[in-house]
Protein backbone atom coordinates (compact mmCIF):
# COMPACT_ATOMS: atom_id res chain seq x y z
CA UNK A 1 0.00 0.00 0.00
CA UNK A 2 2.80 2.03 0.89
CA UNK A 3 4.09 1.71 -2.71
CA UNK A 4 0.48 2.88 -4.19
CA UNK A 5 0.52 6.22 -2.25
CA UNK A 6 3.90 7.16 -3.03
CA UNK A 7 2.71 7.72 -6.73
CA UNK A 8 -0.34 9.76 -5.68
CA UNK A 9 2.21 12.39 -3.97
CA UNK A 10 4.25 12.38 -6.69
CA UNK A 11 1.38 13.50 -8.67
CA UNK A 12 0.19 15.53 -6.17
CA UNK A 13 3.68 17.86 -5.34
CA UNK A 14 3.80 18.35 -9.66
CA UNK A 15 0.13 19.57 -9.55
CA UNK A 16 1.16 21.75 -7.11
CA UNK A 17 4.96 22.84 -8.29
CA UNK A 18 3.16 23.70 -12.02
CA UNK A 19 0.34 25.49 -10.11
CA UNK A 20 3.16 27.51 -7.86
CA UNK A 21 4.95 28.45 -11.29
CA UNK A 22 2.54 29.65 -12.94
CA UNK A 23 1.61 31.43 -9.98
CA UNK A 24 5.46 32.93 -10.06
CA UNK A 25 5.46 33.74 -13.29
CA UNK A 26 2.39 36.05 -12.91
CA UNK A 27 3.89 37.42 -10.19
CA UNK A 28 6.87 38.78 -11.55
CA UNK A 29 4.91 39.72 -14.96
CA UNK A 30 3.10 42.46 -12.19
CA UNK A 31 6.27 42.88 -10.74
CA UNK A 32 7.63 44.05 -13.63
CA UNK A 33 4.97 46.08 -15.15
CA UNK A 34 4.99 48.03 -11.62
CA UNK A 35 8.37 48.56 -12.09
CA UNK A 36 7.96 49.75 -15.80
CA UNK A 37 5.19 52.24 -13.97
CA UNK A 38 7.55 53.39 -11.26
CA UNK A 39 10.02 54.23 -13.91
CA UNK A 40 7.76 56.16 -16.10
CA UNK A 41 6.42 58.44 -13.24
CA UNK A 42 9.96 59.52 -12.41
CA UNK A 43 10.34 60.46 -16.18
CA UNK A 44 7.54 61.96 -15.50
CA UNK A 45 8.45 64.18 -12.17
CA UNK A 46 11.22 64.81 -13.87
CA UNK A 47 9.85 66.49 -16.86
CA UNK A 48 7.46 68.26 -14.80
CA UNK A 49 10.25 69.61 -12.48
CA UNK A 50 12.22 71.08 -15.78
CA UNK A 51 8.75 72.47 -17.03
CA UNK A 52 8.04 74.68 -13.32
CA UNK A 53 12.23 75.56 -13.91
CA UNK A 54 11.48 76.88 -16.94
CA UNK A 55 8.22 78.87 -16.19
CA UNK A 56 9.29 80.04 -13.38
CA UNK A 57 13.00 81.68 -15.78
CA UNK A 58 10.81 83.26 -18.00
CA UNK A 59 9.56 86.61 -17.64
CA UNK A 60 6.23 87.10 -17.49
CA UNK A 61 5.87 89.91 -20.24
CA UNK A 62 4.45 89.07 -23.39
CA UNK A 63 6.51 88.93 -26.09
CA UNK A 64 5.72 90.19 -29.59
CA UNK A 65 4.68 87.37 -32.39
CA UNK A 66 7.77 85.66 -33.72
CA UNK A 67 8.02 86.13 -37.32
CA UNK A 68 7.47 83.64 -39.83
CA UNK A 69 8.08 82.54 -43.45
CA UNK A 70 6.13 82.86 -46.50
CA UNK A 71 7.60 81.77 -49.42
CA UNK A 72 10.81 82.64 -48.85
CA UNK A 73 10.33 86.17 -47.19
CA UNK A 74 10.04 86.90 -43.04
CA UNK A 75 6.51 87.52 -42.43
CA UNK A 76 4.81 88.84 -38.78
CA UNK A 77 2.50 87.23 -37.56
CA UNK A 78 -0.72 89.32 -35.83
CA UNK A 79 -2.74 87.49 -33.35
CA UNK A 80 -6.56 87.69 -33.04
CA UNK A 81 -7.08 90.60 -30.92
CA UNK A 82 -8.50 89.02 -27.31
CA UNK A 83 -9.95 90.95 -23.93
CA UNK A 84 -6.88 92.19 -22.42
CA UNK A 85 -4.68 91.85 -24.78
CA UNK A 86 -2.39 95.05 -25.36
CA UNK A 87 -1.32 96.67 -28.53
CA UNK A 88 2.22 95.42 -27.26
CA UNK A 89 1.99 92.23 -29.00
CA UNK A 90 1.44 93.56 -32.31
CA UNK A 91 5.03 93.97 -34.70
CA UNK A 92 6.20 97.40 -34.52
CA UNK A 93 5.02 98.15 -37.80
CA UNK A 94 1.74 97.50 -36.91
CA UNK A 95 2.13 99.50 -33.69
CA UNK A 96 2.51 102.19 -35.51
CA UNK A 97 -0.42 101.68 -37.99
CA UNK A 98 -2.54 101.59 -34.67
CA UNK A 99 -1.05 104.70 -33.43
CA UNK A 100 -1.70 106.80 -36.21
CA UNK A 101 -5.37 105.53 -36.81
CA UNK A 102 -5.89 106.06 -33.24
CA UNK A 103 -4.82 109.70 -33.28
CA UNK A 104 -6.91 110.57 -36.50
CA UNK A 105 -9.79 112.76 -35.56
CA UNK A 106 -12.06 109.75 -37.93
CA UNK A 107 -11.87 107.61 -39.94
CA UNK A 108 -8.58 107.37 -42.12
CA UNK A 109 -7.93 106.35 -45.72
CA UNK A 110 -4.85 104.60 -46.62
CA UNK A 111 -3.32 107.13 -48.43
CA UNK A 112 -3.39 109.20 -45.01
CA UNK A 113 -1.87 106.62 -43.26
CA UNK A 114 0.97 106.34 -45.58
CA UNK A 115 1.75 110.17 -45.67
CA UNK A 116 1.30 110.25 -41.59
CA UNK A 117 4.18 106.72 -41.85
CA UNK A 118 6.32 108.92 -44.86
CA UNK A 119 5.57 106.16 -47.24
CA UNK A 120 5.55 106.29 -50.41
CA UNK A 121 2.02 106.51 -52.24
CA UNK A 122 3.25 104.51 -55.26
CA UNK A 123 1.10 101.06 -55.60
CA UNK A 124 3.85 98.37 -54.04
CA UNK A 125 4.15 100.65 -51.37
CA UNK A 126 0.34 101.65 -50.70
CA UNK A 127 -0.95 97.92 -51.34
CA UNK A 128 1.21 96.82 -48.63
CA UNK A 129 -0.02 99.26 -46.11
CA UNK A 130 -3.55 98.55 -47.03
CA UNK A 131 -2.43 94.61 -46.89
CA UNK A 132 -1.45 96.01 -43.18
CA UNK A 133 -5.10 97.42 -42.46
CA UNK A 134 -6.64 94.87 -43.51
CA UNK A 135 -5.45 92.22 -41.80
CA UNK A 136 -5.57 94.71 -38.26
CA UNK A 137 -9.09 94.30 -39.62
CA UNK A 138 -9.54 91.15 -39.81
CA UNK A 139 -8.34 90.14 -36.28
CA UNK A 140 -10.42 93.14 -34.45
CA UNK A 141 -7.84 95.90 -34.67
CA UNK A 142 -8.99 98.22 -36.59
CA UNK A 143 -12.77 98.21 -38.26
CA UNK A 144 -13.00 98.80 -41.57
CA UNK A 145 -15.91 101.10 -42.78
CA UNK A 146 -18.23 100.31 -45.99
CA UNK A 147 -16.27 103.07 -48.06
CA UNK A 148 -12.63 101.72 -47.33
CA UNK A 149 -11.18 104.04 -44.93
CA UNK A 150 -10.53 102.65 -41.43
CA UNK A 151 -10.95 103.47 -37.77
CA UNK A 152 -9.98 101.99 -34.30
CA UNK A 153 -13.06 99.68 -33.12
CA UNK A 154 -13.54 101.59 -29.45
Amino acid sequence: MAQDAEPDVRALITARRAELEVQAEKLSQQLQEVRDELEELAVAERVTRRLAQQLRAEPEQKTPPAAGQVAGRGVFLVPQRERGVDEAVLPTDYQRIMDVVRRAEGPVMVKQVCGELGISLEPARSEALRSKLNRLAERGWLRKLADGTFTTTL
